[in-house]
This record gives C-alpha cells, sequence and structure tokens, in this order.
C-alpha cells in the first residue's frame, strides 16, 4: 500500500510557544491516516499524529478508544491495516498480508530500535540480575561492547536513582523499583522516543509517585516520549500536547491548558468529568 503523501510545509498547529522543539525540526514519529482491524473491529479509524524531538504526547482515553493500539502500532508491535509509521526517518508502510521476509524483519528491528516500549508489567527477565536485565539489548541487538553497556546500564540506573539495585533480582524489587528498571532498560538502548503504555496502572497506588518523579525528569530534560496515561496530574505536568481519543478518532488535541482546562468538544468533558470530577472541569 502507498503510503499516505505528507505536505512539505507541514507544521504543528498545536505547537506550545517556548516549546523546546528546535524550529524547522523534522517529526521523530509520524503516524499518518493509520487504521486497525482485529476481523470486523475497527479500532483505530483513520487517526494521524506528529511528535517533535523533545516533546512529550500524553493519549488519553476511556479503556478500549484505542490509544494502547495506536502507541503498539509505532513499533509494530501491532501491524496497523492501513497508513504508515515513519520513526527517525524510517518509513513502513502497512501491509498486513506482506511476507515476514528479512527485509521486512531488518525494518521492524530498526523501527523498535528507535522507539522503546515500557509495559504496564514491566517484562523484566526474572532470572537475571538488574545490571543484566539493562545490558542485555545492547549487547545483544545493537553489539555494543560488554564494558560499554555496563556504563551506560549504569548511568540510566542512577538516573532513575536505583544504583543500588545493580545487582537485584527483580523478584526482590517493589512495583515502583521494577518500573524504573524497565525505563533505565529503554533508556539504555538511547532510542529517539519512548513509548510509555500506561506505566503506573499496575502499580499499588502508593508506588505510582517515584514513576511519575521520573518520567516528569525526563520530560524536563527533553525527553521526546508518547505515553498512554490516566495520570491527568502527569499530563498536566508534563504534556506539550495532549490527544483525547474515543471508539479509535481523536476527538480533540491541544496543550494541556485547553483540552484539560477549557476542553471544547462534549465527548472530552464528559470523559474529564468522570476521571477528575465535575468539580474540576469548567462547563
Amino acid at each position: 500500500m502507498d503510503p499516505v503523501p505528507v505536505s512539505a510545509d507541514h507544521h504543528d498547529p498545536f505547537a506550545r510557544p517556548g516549546s523546546l522543539t528546535p524550529p524547522g525540526a523534522d517529526p521523530v514519529v509520524r503516524a499518518i491516516d493509520l487504521q486497525k482491524f482485529y476481523g470486523s473491529n475497527h479500532v483505530l479509524k483513520g487517526v494521524t499524529i506528529e511528535v517533535y524531538p523533545r516533546e512529550t504526547i500524553c493519549l488519553i482515553g476511556k479503556s478500549g478508544s484505542g490509544k494502547s493500539t495506536l502507541l503498539r502500532c509505532v513499533n509494530f508491535l501491532e501491524e496497523p491495516t492501513v497508513g504508515f509509521i515513519e520513526v527517525d526517518g524510517l518509513r513502513v508502510a502497512s501491509d498486513p498480508l506482506r511476507p515476514r521476509n528479512r527485509q521486512h524483519q531488518e525494518q521492524i528491528r530498526q523501527i523498535r530500535l528507535r522507539a522503546q516500549m515500557v509495559f504496564q508489567e514491566f517484562n523484566l527477565f526474572p532470572h537475571m540480575k538488574v545490571i543484566d536485565n539493562l545490558i542485555e539489548g545492547p549487547i545483544r541487538v545493537k553489539g555494543m561492547p560488554r564494558d560499554q553497556a555496563i556504563a551506560t546500564a549504569e548511568r540510566y540506573l542512577a538516573k532513575v536513582g536505583l544504583s543500588e539495585k545493580r545487582d537485584e533480582y527483580p523478584g526482590r524489587l517493589s512495583g515502583g523499583q521494577k518500573q524504573r528498571v524497565a525505563i533505565a532498560r529503554a533508556l539504555t538502548m538511547e532510542p529517539r522516543v519512548l513509548l510509555f503504555d500506561e506505566p503506573t496502572s499496575a502499580l499499588d497506588p502508593t508506588l505510582v509517585g517515584e514513576v511519575i518523579n521520573v518520567m516528569e525528569e525526563l520530560a524536563h530534560e527533553g525527553a521526546t516520549m508518547i505515553v498512554v496515561t490516566h495520570e491527568m496530574a502527569f499530563a498536566r505536568e508534563a504534556a506539550d500536547r495532549i490527544y483525547f481519543i474515543e471508539d479509535g478518532v481523536f476527538v480533540e488535541v491541544g496543550p494541556p491548558e485547553e483540552v484539560l482546562g477549557h476542553p471544547k468538544d462534549p465527548r472530552t468533558h464528559d470523559f474529564l468529568a468522570r476521571t477528575l470530577g465535575e468539580a474540576h472541569v469548567p462547563a
């Protein structure tokens, strides 16, 4: 399937004044006219999103709206049915019937090197120490020398505040610590964009803050991130733009002060009223 053309002078109308994004920068991520079917279930209905360097984008919406499916399509954990994905200049068109040949597999591998996922359930190797979890990808996937991989992993463990857990096994960590290790593991691959799929949803409420603090620090330092989240306080604090998705389409897009503070679409208002409480959403 031919990719959807993108105008050369396309710019992002929602870019926030004072953004860290360099003027004239190309998007790190483009997902153009994405559709996704599971049999007769039409989950994504032609959504388009562009993410620029140093931006944090939050995807919000109720369960089943398509936000996690969109995120998984970005690094081809799910194959889009229609449309194309471009990450750091590498474009891959959707084609669910394509043969799984070596060329396609290498394209997907390159996309995943550029777009690292942080999952809800951590997905750490339980039989490996923390440091070994972090160096596995750089050594095996990127071919990084072991000494360099260890130094990189130790740097990012320090960044998430877990240097002292270097030689622990995941089973001895709290849920919040496991998720911070998962973030450090993604950072160790030094991707162009981080993808977070509701990274706090599996955590005890008392542990959410330690993960959110790390993510807010990354956002303020200028990491490029796409975050599926139900943490509206994080979205308000860290997002450059918020995309509210319902029934597979973007209903409202804009900076947090608009989408969360003054929603224009009744569907956005209703979602926020259920999530935050009616008193916290202006009429």
